[in-house]
């Protein structure tokens, strides 16, 4: 569950907001205002499209109004403190580490000791080598965060890049590991956000190959399309960058760069938007050589040695890996077999493979020639693969897992004698193993089977009230992962259940999973989420008095569907960051257009006919009593328009005829959640349980 909400400190308002708890079960007005889009020849309706100005003082009073009334009402729910004291003691656990990569010897990864604001950025020789720090950015406040690192081929270099008030638009700056000296060289406006940053060394390290928007001019605001790769050198000014590839490639371009071992070669793999395949290129000197197009699907690769390998899904729905060597030569490897093709890393002179089957995942090794060896003696159940850091020729890898009720683990994998050592794991701050996990299924409209996990403390048996927070995401390639729930062990502490569900639009069965809810089939996502709800009720869980829903982002679009599709079979929900105006969003805001790929366009007849069946806003029915709802967004955010949240927020407030709140929280100097530091985080956390035992009536502490 990702949490993205505001921190209130501790729920001690302010003595006014106070005063306004009384008068709390009432919204700040939304007045319509007339105006309407029309696409083929139907008018549509946008009553509250006046909320879309953010400069409006209209819809800055109307924000803040909003956020008073949300802060009054959450700070009148009596649980508020000692949630939120549990959650602080749940979320202090001992250091983590995340994002481990090798590069020359030297293993450079992210660290956080809660409760500091921000990871830091370090580096060790691997294996036994003595940790030190590189970046910290907690100097600074905590508001700035390290978007993505990439270090250069012997490790003596590091480009990393940092953003503000959670924008993920990015500056690369480089520093000399060896002397930590942070070079002159900042390169503003390198991705985040509608597009990926992304870093190419040179075999010599004196310059990269790295994405950016086009420079705005003096005094205006960089517009996010058209990203190309520009080359830089070292210590040249960012306005002496030249070109490489991608001019007039889309204006909606996304790239990611892979150099293989001693950056001999690189390879690029293109996208028109978010959530299809991509192109592959490879680099002949000053040219560029495509050597798969769309056809293939592929989408993820790794450099084996000096071969590109990718993950291809064409004419195989659980994938299948092809090796493409130096002169654009395409061979299959590994044929489709069992398991979800995930990803590829090398590791001594053969690769390791990571593959999932629903809520499973495992990794396998393979040699040379592709023949299978064996599956690494990791959990066979309730584990995800977060990564897997290694470079070819060496005979170790580090691998790192977490699950449900473990938190994040690294071994080190020794690829001759097939065995693995645990090197770093985190210590939690209570006891997970009293938790036990469960797994029911559902069964959607089209008769697909849809896995739902529930969580529940040990003693903790189905008996028709339960209170249940069921949470998913349903799109873009992106898998339900068993991931450690970390403080949400509050939740069950007091008899609550946790649920997730793999509906279709992730990849946890392959690409046929994710195609199933896209474009013209979105709806199988909203079906597939209401399955599980339905499963759970069948199974005793839990009751339509006692569920509430947990989405983001896409999961936000979720959210929204489900509750105006089904108002009377939720009681609660929490979404944040969503996308509700569908309409409006492809060709009203800038991450839009990257998303057409995924969500369709408009513009065809057919997809508006379906977008316009499920997009939220366009679906709410007046004198209808509608479940609680706490929406989230952030000023700042770069992927999805702090609109939608508005105007959907709006309608919902006017339709229903239920006495539920229906509260939109606004962060105002944050975004969609990427690098929030570590005190937004727990609140986020103590805020949707504070709303949810509130609402779904969990048992006081």
């Amino acid at each position: 569950m990702s949490p993205f909400l505001r921190c209130l400190p501790a729920f001690a308002m302010a003595a006014s907001l106070v005063a306004y708890a009384g008068n709390a079960s009432k919204p700040p007005a939304s007045p319509t205002r007339s105006a309407a889009s029309t696409l083929h020849g139907e008018t549509v309706n946008d009553p509250y499209r006046w909320l879309e100005n953010p400069q409006d003082p209209a819809v800055q009073a109307w924000i803040k109004a909003q956020n008073e009334h949300t802060e009054a009402v959450l700070a009148a729910m009596p649980d508020g403190k000692a949630m939120t004291a549990r959650v602080q003691q749940l979320a202090v656990t001992s250091t983590t580490r995340s994002s481990p990569l090798l590069a020359g010897g030297t293993l450079f990864y992210m660290q956080e000791t809660p409760p500091q604001p921000q990871p830091q950025l370090m580096a060790q020789t691997w294996p036994e080598g003595k940790a030190r720090v590189l970046v910290d950015l907690n100097v600074v406040g905590g508001n700035t965060a390290i978007t993505g690192y990439w270090p250069s081929p012997s490790g003596r270099y590091l480009a990393y890049g940092t953003a503000e008030g959670g924008s993920e638009l990015t500056t690369l700056h480089v520093l000399d590991v060896t002397t930590g000296k942070i070079l002159s060289d900042a390169l503003p406006y390198a991705g985040g956000g509608t597009t990926p940053q992304g870093v190419a060394w040179d075999a010599n390290e004196q310059g990269f190959v790295y994405v950016r928007f086009p420079l705005p001019p003096a005094g205006a605001e960089v517009q996010q399309f058209d990203a190309v790769l520009m080359h830089h050198t070292l210590d040249q000014a960012a306005t002496a960058d030249q070109g490489v590839f991608g001019k007039d490639y889309s204006k909606v371009a996304e790239y990611r760069l892979l150099t293989s071992p001693g950056a001999k070669q690189l390879a690029v793999l293109a996208n028109i938007g978010d959530g299809g395949p991509a192109e592959v290129y490879l680099r002949d000197g000053a040219n560029w050589k495509k050597v798969l197009g769309y056809d293939a699907n592929v989408r993820e690769a790794a450099w084996v040695g000096q071969r590109l390998f990718v993950t291809s899904f064409a004419d195989a729905p659980r994938g299948k890996l092809l090796a493409i060597d130096a002169q654009g030569e395409v061979a299959t490897v590994v044929p489709q077999r069992d398991g979800a093709l995930q990803d590829v890393a090398p590791i001594a002179d053969g690769f390791l493979v990571t593959r999932s089957w629903g809520p499973d995942w495992w990794v396998e090794q393979y040699d040379a020639q592709g023949n299978f060896l064996r599956r690494l003696p990791l959990p066979q159940h309730g584990i995800s693969i977060e990564g897997i850091a290694s470079e070819q020729g060496q005979d170790r890898a580090l691998i790192t897992y977490s699950g449900w009720t473990l938190p994040s683990r690294w071994v080190d994998y020794d690829a001759k004698a097939g065995s693995v050592r645990t090197v770093f794991d985190v210590k939690a701050a209570a006891d997970y193993g009293k938790v036990d996990v469960h797994r029911i299924d559902g069964i959607s409209k089209d008769g697909t089977k849809i896995p739902v996990i529930v969580l529940a403390l040990r003693g903790i048996t189905p008996n028709g009230q339960r209170p249940t927070v069921l949470y998913s995401y349903g799109g873009y390639d992106i898998p339900i992962t068993p991931h450690f729930i970390g403080p949400e062990l509050a939740w069950l502490e007091r008899g609550g259940v946790l649920a997730f569900a793999n509906i279709r639009g992730g990849n946890e069965y392959g690409e046929d999973w994710h195609t199933q809810g896209q474009m013209l089939h979105k709806q199988n996502v909203f079906d597939d989420f209401y399955a599980a709800a339905l499963a759970l009720f069948d199974a005793h869980w839990t009751d339509r008095e006692h569920l509430g829903i947990l989405g983001a982002s896409n999961g936000g679009l979720l959210m929204g569907a489900s509750l105006v599709q089904h108002p009377g079979d939720y009681r609660a929900v929490v979404s944040m960051v969503g996308i509700y105006d569908v309409i409006r969003h492809e060709t009203h805001f800038a991450n839009g257009p990257y998303n057409v790929s995924e969500s369709g366009t408009v513009n065809d007849p057919a997809q508006f006919k379906a977008t316009l069946a499920y997009s939220p806003l366009q679906n709410v029915k007046p004198h209808t009593a509608y479940p609680a709802v706490l929406m989230t967004t952030g000023a700042n955010d770069p992927r999805v328009a702090p609109w939608q949240s508005r105007k959907f927020t709006a309608a919902l407030q006017n339709a229903t005829t239920s006495d539920q709140p229906i509260l939109l929280l606004t962060r105002m100097n944050a975004g969609h959640g990427i690098g929030a530091p570590f005190s937004q985080r727990v609140g986020d956390t103590a805020i949707m349980l504070t709303f949810f035992a509130h609402e779904l009536g969990l048992p006081a502490q």
